[in-house]
């Protein structure tokens, strides 16, 4: 056999393998009849693959028919495989500027665990966030009954601009420190993502849309942009963020305005710089000038506060014009509010709509919170890594294989 056909040979087992793998992570238990039918294969292709992915450590055989409540035909059952549950594990990460969550799952989605902590990433440093992250999924991961070497795949997502390989463009020291050499600290292939474009990948599986714009704001806002069902990065991961928010107001930029601040720093903002020239009444006066948060002042406007209602209209004044914007430039049909603030941004939606243009000529797009919540990023960051092993099951390396361990890190699974 020339090296040619070896070669051609190797790829189709390869293509073959990838091809039933996708099919039994997506099935619980399958013959190789269902098999065949999914994907094409002859039984003899079938059969083989199966025994060869066994011998790898991705699949076990089930018990049999009998055992699984399956009632026996005359003649010898058919052979029947599922996933192996101890093949791994992948890991989302949302690493932001003060706190760290991470989620365990198996390789089907299924969430084992999950841990949140609170951090100071400006007394950590670059290498402090690193390893604070890997000391966070350890514990996650011993949670669960799971180590380090369980993991195929991590997906870490920052608040700052990433391009196709993990990185962010230079000179930016927030997103220098945002952006802490993951890849060189955590256990196995890990893929760094930009932070709204997670939150944008979570919405898109939840309810599935072509054009869509997420919002991923609270302190800072980014956004995480789908056009004709496909994510927009741009050559340096620019795509999404809101620098243009420093020039949008109704007329020319005003310093108070906020520049890119998201929607809980303008509130907290916004509270304690006019609260002591507002003559009305209201009842953050109750709280210290300083001490007032971006939740007091939504709770302040709940209760009819009219100082609170004030900013909750400035809000949704600013958040209409923002969807004009990317509406009049992507034809984006849904903007999703998301992150922590997602819980309490109703009332703020709910203005929006009403200052929305009519007379554009276009529809107008959807305004909606996340359902998330503060878990939308990791949420995407889950979604992103099962993904990523659908697409090239082959790249990665089931725990317990009897190969050798080939997995290095790297932000591109291709690599392994």
């Amino acid at each position: 056999m020339n090296g040619t056909t070896a070669s051609s040979t190797q790829l189709l087992r390869r293509i073959n393998s990838d091809a039933l793998l996708r099919f039994a992570l997506q099935e619980q238990v399958f013959t190789a009849g269902e098999a065949m039918a999914m994907t094409g294969l002859t039984r003899a292709t079938v059969l083989g693959v199966c025994d060869g992915l066994v011998d790898a450590g991705w699949l076990e055989e089930a018990d049999d028919s009998q055992a699984a409540g399956r009632s026996l035909k005359v003649g010898r059952p058919a052979r029947r495989y599922q996933l192996r549950e101890a093949a791994g594990v992948v890991v989302g990460l949302d690493a932001g500027e003060t706190h760290f969550t991470t989620i365990v799952a198996d390789l089907r989605g299924r969430e084992l665990g999950t841990r949140r902590q609170s951090i100071d990433s400006h007394a950590l440093g670059r290498a402090g966030r690193a390893a604070c992250a890997r000391e966070l999924i350890r514990l996650t991961l011993h949670d669960v009954g799971r180590a380090l070497d369980d993991v195929l795949l991590t997906v870490v997502g920052v608040p700052a601009p990433i391009d196709a390989h993990g990185m962010s463009p230079e000179g930016g020291e927030f997103w220098h420190l945002m952006n802490s050499a993951f890849d060189s600290h955590l256990h196995g292939t890990v893929i760094i993502e930009n932070d709204a474009n997670l939150a944008a990948v979570a919405e898109r599986a939840h309810n599935p849309s072509a054009n869509l714009a997420t919002l991923l704001t609270g302190e800072r806002f980014g956004a995480g942009l789908i056009v004709d069902g496909r994510l927009l990065r741009g050559p340096r991961g620019g795509a999404g963020e809101m620098r243009f928010l420093d020039t949008l107001s109704d007329s020319k930029f005003v310093p108070d305005e906020g520049g890119w601040d998201g929607f809980g720093a303008l509130a907290r903002k916004w509270a304690r710089s006019r609260i002591h020239s507002y003559n009305g009444k209201t009842i953050l006066r109750r709280i210290p000038e300083g001490e007032i948060t971006a939740e007091d002042v939504f709770q302040a406007a709940r209760e009819g506060d009219p100082f609170a209602e004030d900013i909750i209209a400035r809000l949704g004044a600013r958040l209409a014009r923002i969807a004009v914007v990317l509406s009049s430039l992507l034809d984006i049909e849904r903007v999703v509010i998301a992150g922590g603030i997602s819980r309490a941004i109703e009332p703020v939606l709910e203005h929006a709509r009403t200052v929305l243009p009519t007379d554009s000529g276009l529809p107008l797009p959807e305004l909606v919170a996340s359902t998330f919540g503060a878990e939308a990023v990791v949420k995407g960051a889950i979604e992103s890594a099962l993904t990523r092993i659908k697409l090239e099951p082959s790249a990665f390396l089931p725990k317990g294989a009897l190969a050798p361990d080939i997995r290095t890190t790297g932000t591109n699974p291709s690599s392994c």
